[in-house]
């Protein structure tokens, strides 16, 4: 057993799980060379930098959430940090990668947006799981 008396493997699964499952979903919608026609019509008058915002918002959180509790103390100090790079990091990639996809084009706008929503993400995961349980849950209330 380690940190909070977790095996690596369950706390590999529990927290860096979803980061992946999240990390390829982004890939696979960034495979696709026409991704407005499988989006639902609500995303069509959407601005797209606020897709790419609000999409890499979720990465940035889960990666705070792994770094946080996924990661050994000295990392996990840093959280916030480390989501943010890693999260903006996987940005350029994405960017990179849909410069190979017939009919999708790279730029350094989109990967501002993708930063700028990991820095929201994280930040936002930061001030969430900051929180006491109770507090959450009242908050979480209180937007119905």
């Amino acid at each position: 057993m380690d940190r909070a008396g977790e095996t690596g493997w369950r706390r590999a699964v529990v927290y860096w799980g979803p980061v992946a499952v999240y990390a390829g979903l982004i890939f696979y919608l960034s495979a696709q060379s026409h991704p407005d026609d499988d989006l639902p019509s609500l995303f069509g008058e959407v601005n797209d930098k606020v897709l790419h915002a609000l999409e890499y918002a979720g990465l940035g959180g889960l990666c705070y959430r792994a770094f946080r509790w996924g990661a050994t103390e000295a990392v996990a100090a840093r959280a916030a940090l480390f989501a943010i790079v890693a999260a903006s990091l996987y940005g350029v990639t994405d960017e990179v990668h849909q410069m190979f996809v017939p009919f999708r084009e790279a730029g350094w706008q989109d990967w501002l947006a993708d930063a700028t929503g990991s820095v929201l993400g994280a930040v936002a995961a930061r001030r969430w799981y900051g929180m006491s349980w109770p507090t959450r849950v009242l908050s979480a209330v209180r937007l119905r």
